[in-house]
């Protein structure tokens, strides 16, 4: 079993929903022999699954995981390149014939797109193959950026599978060309995970697509 695999196993089991999904069971399990624990247990993974699955109740969590807003301009200045972290694929998608990138990864690229042409710095994509597949995510949103938005990448990794891996990897290609500083686009929920992971390279500012208004 991958590195990969096992964490978000383990992920999948202590985060909501298969952890409330679990203590139902457990509170119906229980039901006969310890009924005020089993009551306890139904009445609270009931609750905690309906109000999860409420837009407001998500909405307010999602933007929590958010922070500061947006760079502007200025920030260009003292960037040297632009890092885009990619956030997933679809695997053999019947429709486009093979592997391609989610939602995520597009809104991340259309937004970097947008950077790119503002302070034409260079571009690195970053992504692997978690979870199989035919092409890494770092190849697929080179493709995209070049077939659909005419822009060339000028780094491409493609052999992370987590958030470390994105960082940890990017780091030798940048600093052989001489980049100190960089401008890291990801998603505003992601961005309390994304910095942690980025080392050796001067993290100067994260710009953040697709915040969550309430």
């Amino acid at each position: 079993m991958s590195a990969w695999l096992a964490t978000n196993l383990i992920a999948a089991a202590l985060l909501p929903p298969l952890l409330l999904v679990l203590l139902l069971t457990a509170g119906l399990i229980f039901h006969r022999r310890h009924r005020r624990l089993s009551m306890s247990l139904i009445l609270l993974s009931t609750v905690a699954l309906y109000s999860l699955s409420t837009p407001w109740v998500s909405g307010l969590l999602l933007k929590s995981l958010e922070i500061s807003t947006p760079i502007n301009a200025d920030a260009f200045k003292k960037a040297d390149a632009i890092v885009i972290l990619g956030g997933g694929r679809r695997i053999d998608a019947g429709e486009y014939g093979g592997d391609t990138l989610n939602g995520i990864s597009l809104e991340r690229l259309r937004y970097a797109a947008h950077l790119h042409r503002s302070s034409g710095l260079p571009l690195l994509v970053t992504g692997g193959k978690p979870g199989g597949g035919t092409l890494a995510e770092g190849r697929i949103m080179q493709h995209v950026l070049h077939s659909e938005y005419g822009l060339a990448t000028r780094w491409v990794e493609d052999a992370a599978l987590t958030t470390w891996d994105n960082a940890r990897l990017s780091v030798a290609p940048l600093k052989q060309a001489g980049v100190e500083r960089i401008v890291l686009v990801t998603h505003a929920w992601h961005l309390r995970r994304a910095p942690a992971g980025d080392i050796k390279i001067r993290l100067i500012e994260i710009d953040r697509s697709g915040f969550q208004r309430l």
